[in-house]
């Protein structure tokens, strides 16, 4: 009688925790995004940018920064705009968001791309780019929620 007493309270317990699991995925919310990026570089090549994130309302500004490793010849600048899913408060768009990167730019092109961050944020983002670049990197791009 005792064993099935335990199990009982164990299968609530497991039950609880699924619940409680799949309830804190279900608050998950999102919002828009809008940023941008100017990148420069000789081999080793660096980013840096500002924008806004749009969340429940309110505008939270944004710093961008970055640093990319590969061949990369030339600079541009790339307006990016999107959604962001899967965050709980605007800190968690905060983080590192890493990408490979294989193209060409001269005067005017055209960008996509989806980014994770350490948080979850997952950022869905199409851009115009102006410039004169020809990359093949690897990117490491750092978003702050100021």
């Amino acid at each position: 009688m005792r064993i099935s007493q335990l199990w009982r309270c164990g299968l609530i317990a497991l039950v609880a925790i699924a619940g409680l699991s799949l309830a804190s995925a279900a608050y998950a919310d999102g919002g828009s995004i809008s940023f941008r990026v100017v990148k420069a570089g000789f081999i080793v090549g660096g980013s840096g940018g500002s924008g806004a994130l749009n969340f429940h309302g309110r505008s939270y500004p944004l710093s961008i920064g970055g640093v990319s490793w590969g061949f990369t010849f030339g600079a541009s600048e790339t307006r990016f705009r999107g959604t962001v899913s899967n965050i709980r408060s605007p800190r968690d768009v905060s983080g590192v968001y890493a990408a490979g990167n294989v193209g060409a730019a001269v005067g005017r092109g055209a960008q996509a791309i989806v980014l994770t961050n350490q948080n979850g944020a997952v950022l869905t983002l199409s851009g115009s780019s102006v410039g004169a670049i020809v990359s093949a990197d690897l990117n490491g791009l750092a978003i702050t929620v100021r």
